[in-house]
C-alpha cells in the first residue's frame, strides 16, 4: 500500500496552502510560520495530497490508506542539508587533539592535516569501503529529520580519485531513500604535488576534471574554496566558468576564513548558495541583495572550530533569506544532526525559531535546487516529512536540543 493517512496531528508545521507556494523565505517574512492544529494529512503514491482540520476529514474521498494515528505529535516537512562532505574515509578525532591544544585550521593543514589527511586516506579506500562508511551516515541523519542532501566531492583532488567520489555518491542516489543532490568540488584544497603550481592544478580542474565528470554526468553542481591560502578570485572564476560551460550550477565555499571575495563572484555567476559567510559587511549583504544566491550559513563548522559567528541578524534585517546547513565532514563539522543545526541557530544566531525552521527546510532546500518539490507542507510536493514524538510546541525543536525529537520519518511516502 503507497497511501498514509496520517490522523490527530497536534500541529502541522510549515504549510504552504495551495496556489501560494514559495521557493525562499526572506527578511522578516522568516519569523512568521503558517501551521495547522488538529490536523490530517493525506500522502497519495509518495505525495503530499491533501491536509486540513480533523472535524473535515469526513469530506476526504474514501481511499484505502495506512493510518497513523498521531495524537500528541506533530508533523514537519524533512530538513534539506544543503551542504556535507559525508562521502570520507575514517575520522579526524586526532587534529580534534590538536585543535583542543590550540592549533588553527591553517596550522593543522600546514602540518598535512586537514583537507590533505582525508584525501589520502581516501586515495586509499575502495568505493565498495566509501559505501559502506558513507551508509550508517545517512541512516543517521535520517533519523535525525533530513530527507535530502547535498553530498560533494573534494577529498579526491586528482581526477580518478574525484571521479570515486562522485561515482560512490551517484550509486548512493540509487539505494538511498534521500534525496540526494551531488556537487563536484575538486577545487577543495592544492595537493602537496602542487604546491607552488597552483594554476597547474586549476588547469587540470579545468581541462581533465571537469570534462570527466561531465561525460558520466557525475555533478549536479560544482563548488570552489574560494578562502586566502585555497583558491583565489581568479581561480574560483575560472573554474566557475568552466563548469558552467559543462551546464553545471555554481555552489561557492566563501568567506570562511576572511573576506575573500567569494560572495561577490557568487553572486556575478548566479550560483545557487554561498556558504560559511563568518565574514560578511555591508558589501557582502548589498551584492546578495536581488540576487538569486541562497545565502547559507554552516553553524556546526564555526562551534566546531570556534569561529566568528555570522551576522545573521542584520542579514535578515537587510532582507535576506538565510539557509542553514550541518557541513557535515571529518574535520570541522563531524555531525549531520538538523536538530542541533536548529537548536544552534536560536541559542547562537538569536534567531526565533519560525526563523531557524525556515533556514533548515524551504531556504536550505532553495539551496540545493529542490524548494519547488520539498522543504514544506504543501500538496503535490513530494511526502518527505517526520512525525515528532509527543512535543508541546514546534518551538521545543530548537530548545531541547540534545535529545532526537522525531518519532517516525517517512520519504517519498515510504514508512522508514
Amino acid at each position: 500500500m503507497n497511501n498514509i493517512l496520517i490522523t490527530n496531528i497536534k500541529e502541522i508545521v510549515q504549510i504552504e496552502k495551495s496556489g501560494k507556494n514559495k521557493t525562499m523565505v526572506c527578511g522578516e517574512e522568516m519569523s512568521k510560520m503558517e501551521t495547522l492544529k488538529e490536523a490530517y494529512l493525506l500522502i497519495i503514491e509518495g505525495k503530499i495530497a491533501s491536509f486540513g482540520k480533523m472535524k473535515d476529514i469526513n469530506k476526504l474521498t474514501p481511499i484505502k490508506a495506512k493510518e497513523i494515528n498521531a495524537s500528541g505529535k506533530m508533523v514537519f516537512p524533512s530538513f534539506c542539508d544543503s551542504h556535507t562532505h559525508l562521502v570520507y574515509a575514517g575520522s579526524r578525532e586526532i587534529e580534534y587533539i590538536d585543535k583542543i591544544k590550540g592549533l588553527s585550521y591553517e596550522e593543522i593543514a600546514k602540518r598535512g592535516g586537514g583537507i590533505l589527511n582525508s584525501a589520502k586516506r581516501l586515495h586509499q579506500a575502495s568505493e565498495k569501503e566509501l559505501i559502506e562508511q558513507a551508509l550508517p551516515r545517512l541512516q543517521e541523519i535520517i533519523s535525525f529529520g533530513t530527507g535530502a542532501v547535498e553530498i560533494k566531492s573534494g577529498y579526491g583532488l586528482n581526477t580518478s580519485d574525484e571521479l570515486k567520489m562522485l561515482r560512490v555518491i551517484k550509486k548512493l542516489k540509487e539505494i538511498s531513500p534521500l534525496t540526494i543532490k551531488s556537487t563536484f568540488l575538486g577545487a577543495h584544497a592544492v595537493p602537496e604535488e602542487y604546491k607552488g603550481r597552483q594554476k597547474e592544478y586549476v588547469d587540470l580542474i579545468i581541462n581533465e576534471m571537469i570534462p570527466a565528470v561531465s561525460y558520466e554526468d557525475l555533478a549536479d553542481y560544482i563548488d570552489v574554496f574560494c578562502e586566502k591560502g585555497f583558491f583565489t578570485e581568479e581561480d574560483t572564476e575560472r573554474i566557475l566558468m568552466a563548469g558552467m560551460k559543462y551546464g553545471l550550477k555554481a555552489k561557492l565555499h566563501a568567506n570562511e576564513m576572511g573576506y575573500s571575495g567569494g560572495v561577490q563572484i557568487g553572486v556575478k555567476y548566479h550560483a545557487l548558495s554561498v556558504d560559511h559567510l563568518e565574514y560578511i559587511g555591508k558589501a557582502e549583504i548589498n551584492s546578495l541583495k536581488n540576487s538569486e544566491t541562497m545565502p547559507t550559513v554552516l553553524p556546526g563548522a564555526a562551534f566546531f572550530l570556534g569561529l566568528p559567528l555570522s551576522p545573521v541578524r542584520e542579514m535578515i534585517q537587510s532582507g535576506l533569506p538565510i539557509a542553514m546547513a550541518s557541513d557535515f565532514n571529518p574535520g570541522s563539522s563531524p555531525s549531520g544532526n538538523m536538530q542541533f543545526i536548529c537548536s544552534l541557530a536560536c541559542i547562537k544566531y538569536k534567531m526565533l525559531p519560525e526563523e531557524a525552521i525556515h533556514a533548515v527546510t524551504l531556504n536550505s532546500a532553495y539551496a540545493m535546487g529542490l524548494s519547488e518539490e520539498m522543504g514544506s507542507i504543501c500538496v503535490g510536493k513530494k511526502a518527505n516529512i517526520f512525525i515528532t514524538k509527543p512535543i508541546s510546541t514546534y518551538e521545543f525543536m530548537p530548545y531541547a536540543y540534545g535529545s532526537n525529537k522525531v518519532e517516525t520519518v517517512i520519504l517519498n511516502g515510504q514508512i522508514q
